[in-house]
């Protein structure tokens, strides 16, 4: 019984025996069924990406509602996924606390700072039996204005934000992970390390891969979110312009394609053999 949840999932604050909470286990799963969020922390900034598929031909994609990134300050946002509700709040959330840190101190947040008071708020609502936790998940980018340096940090469900190279949540998060890797963010040196122009580009391609693979979004359009924080930006955060992000969505296709005749070369030539 207590594998399945039964008689311990009725609140926050209740531990099966084997120590699990089930209500922190379920709004993980509420996030890895939603949309997918990346992000990427490269030499020159943070770019943030969101995959939104059109489930009906009828949405406008452009529609306030609808948007997954948002931002939190100037020099700082939040791409989210799960329940757009709940997401909604922590957007609020994260906006009233830097609007707070600039009250009093008079400069802006830290980003390590932003999401580790985030994080608290979160893990608040996973200790009391009167409250649930958030069904939703969000990657935030920043720009550190006192060190000169970005950050990109995820928060989880539960409550806890680590730092990032490279971030993926959402549905398809196992397949990003892997593409990230592939990357090697974590090895790269000041030479060879990634530019912002290259981390759009790969982040479009991931995306574009997830939604191919995914079977259930067969013949239902999607839209590409995209934002960053770099040089390009003046330092804040920001939609990523439409000639940047076409360019990179056709890169992304065209990469994409020839990996895919590669494979159909390789496969032909283990059947020959």
């Amino acid at each position: 019984m207590a594998s399945s949840g039964s008689g311990y999932d009725l609140s926050a604050a209740t531990f099966s025996p084997d120590g699990r909470i089930f209500q922190v286990e379920y709004a993980g799963k509420a996030v890895e069924n939603a949309g997918t969020v990346i992000g990427i922390h490269a030499k020159d900034g943070v770019v943030l990406g969101v995959a939104k598929p059109l489930y009906h031909k009828m949405i406008v994609p452009t529609t306030a509602s609808y948007k997954r990134i948002h931002t939190v300050d100037v020099h700082a946002g939040v791409a989210t996924t799960g329940f757009l509700p709940d997401a909604r709040v922590l957007v609020g959330r994260a906006q009233e606390e830097a609007a707070d840190w600039q009250e009093h101190y008079g400069s802006k947040v830290p980003p390590h700072v932003l999401a580790d008071r985030l994080g608290h708020y979160v893990h608040y609502f996973t200790l009391h039996g009167a409250l649930r936790p958030f069904g939703a998940s969000c990657v935030l980018g920043g720009y550190d204005v006192d060190t000169k340096e970005c950050g990109l940090y995820m928060l989880e469900p539960n409550g806890a934000a680590y730092k990032y190279y490279g971030v993926a949540t959402g549905k398809g998060k196992q397949v990003a992970k892997t593409e990230l890797e592939k990357l090697n963010l974590h090895k790269q040196d000041a030479e060879s390390s990634m530019d912002v122009a290259t981390a759009v580009k790969n982040v479009a391609k991931i995306l574009i891969l997830l939604h191919k693979e995914n079977k259930d979004s067969d013949g239902k359009p999607m839209e590409l979110e995209l934002s960053w924080i770099c040089e390009a930006s003046k330092w804040k955060h920001a939609p990523i312009p439409k000639d940047v992000l076409t360019a990179a969505k056709e890169w992304a296709n065209e990469q994409l394609e020839e990996e895919d005749e590669d494979d159909e070369e390789e496969e032909e030539a283990m059947e020959e053999g």
